[in-house]
């Protein structure tokens, strides 16, 4: 392999002649050969975002001019357009600031923009690239940009497919009557529309949660610089960043008004993860109902089918297992994972600077990429295809025992219970065991156990 000798103020590195990082990325390298996970392509493209717009602010503050703006604001794009992908290989397990992660990008822009103005180093990757920023700030800073923009362009339109078809099986679903279930064990009726709509309003109330927690993502460290003070920055700088940004994203971030909060905390995507928690134990609650209730088909509860997506079994014949419903409920178990991850590590501020940033990211925006994904297939390989099994909902409800509650306003509780005790001793149904015991007349049974006038 060709090699290049670069330096920085620790001495001199040998850098593969291919890349175009320089000395501090290749130390990371050297430095951390800790497991695969690498730093997530979203918080490069949100850095390219950010140095993009920094480098805007700058011109236009006349800390530097358009020879170097230009580059800088060219290869920010070419990296947007995902030209550099391999150029960013730093693992997730560096320093806890995520400099290294900074200085990555910092270089890459620095070498690719003096290639393209065909003037070796004329853009140094801290003294312009990085130029009124510390890694202190714009890593937070890039932390909410990836973040926010996973959400908007993945999350939600996931979530906002699934509740479409939520709402359309309820509506569909809504004049079947089937029996309750409650502790795994019989209840009163409702129907299966009545049923999904439980489903529905959690993924309702879960998209209007992250909406709602979202928000504190928009508020942005940059301007801060090393401890908050925004040192070695023009005090306008974090806003006109942020005013760049809301230009190239779309998105209304806005400069934190609280910098030391900023580089310190990150209780905004604690929060924010909190949704995402209570997203993920819906779709398990979902996803758990599903395969309960199309479990069988002949010695389960069989009330609805899943589409066939796949043999079940390497063994046994015509298997078709409920696979959608088993990786749903994996994801929310590493999101819950993720939830203690994110909120042990933002625990971590110590004095001016939280240092488990990088872990901290990794996870929230595995999580969004989880669920997104994650719901985007159960919805269209799952919920899309369910049919209801009228034959052995009908089957089941007649057969229930908890039909007898309606007798409760007529006879009382305790005859009610006699008469379901009798029924299950004796084998019987609920009507013969109710007309055995003479409480009631067939006429008034037939008057008063009506599961259609049951279901509210």
């Amino acid at each position: 392999m060709n090699y290049r000798i670069e330096k920085d103020t620790l001495g001199e590195m040998k850098v593969p002649a291919d890349k175009l990082w320089g000395a501090q990325t290749q130390r990371s390298i050297e430095n951390f050969p800790i497991g695969k996970e690498k730093m997530p392509l979203e918080l490069i493209y949100a850095f390219a975002h950010l140095k993009k717009a920094a480098a805007v602010t700058n011109e236009n503050l006349k800390k530097f001019d358009s020879k170097k703006a230009t580059p800088i604001i060219k290869v920010c794009d070419e990296i947007l357009q995902g030209n550099w992908d391999d150029q960013f290989p730093l693992v997730v397990w560096q320093t806890g600031s995520g400099t290294q992660s900074n200085m990555n990008v910092n270089e890459v822009i620095a070498r690719r923009g003096s290639e393209i103005s065909d003037e070796e180093k004329l853009i140094h990757p801290n003294d312009d690239v990085n130029m009124s920023q510390s890694s202190n700030d714009t890593f937070p800073t890039a932390m909410h940009i990836a973040a926010y923009t996973a959400i908007e362009e993945k999350l939600l339109p996931s979530l906002k497919a699934f509740l479409e078809t939520l709402i359309e099986k309820e509506q569909k679903f809504m004049p079947i009557i089937k029996i309750g279930r409650t502790h795994l064990q019989d209840a009163t009726p409702l129907t299966l529309g009545q049923e999904i709509s439980g489903w529905r309003t959690m993924i309702q109330r879960s998209i209007e949660m992250i909406e709602k927690s979202k928000e504190h993502l928009l508020n942005l460290a940059i301007g801060g610089t090393a401890v908050g003070t925004g040192i070695n920055a023009d005090p306008a700088f974090g806003e006109l960043v942020s005013e760049q940004l809301r230009k190239q994203t779309g998105f209304p971030f806005q400069s934190s008004d609280n910098k030391f909060h900023a580089l310190t905390s990150h209780d905004e995507l604690v929060f924010f993860h909190g949704a995402l928690k209570a997203l993920a134990a819906d779709v398990m609650k979902i996803a758990n109902d599903v395969r309960w209730l199309a479990s069988g088909p002949r010695s389960g509860l069989g009330e609805i089918t899943i589409p066939a997506n796949e043999p079940g079994s390497s063994i046994m014949p015509g298997k078709v297992n409920p696979t959608q419903s088993e990786a749903i409920t994996m994801i929310a178990a590493q999101v819950f994972g993720n939830d203690v991850t994110v909120s042990f590590a933002a625990s971590q501020g110590n004095f001016e600077l939280n240092v488990f940033k990088p872990v901290i990211i990794y996870n929230v925006l595995q999580s969004i990429q989880l669920l997104a994904d994650g719901v985007d297939s159960f919805n269209k390989r799952c919920i899309e295809g369910i049919e209801a099994n009228e034959e052995v909902i009908n089957n089941l409800m007649e057969r229930s025992l908890m039909l007898v509650t309606a007798l409760n306003p007529h006879i009382g509780y305790t005859k009610a219970a006699e008469i379901a005790k009798l029924a299950h001793q004796e084998g019987s149904s609920l009507k013969e065991a109710a007309l055995k015991t003479g409480y009631l007349t067939e006429e008034e049974y037939d008057q008063w156990v009506d599961p259609a006038k049951m279901i509210g």
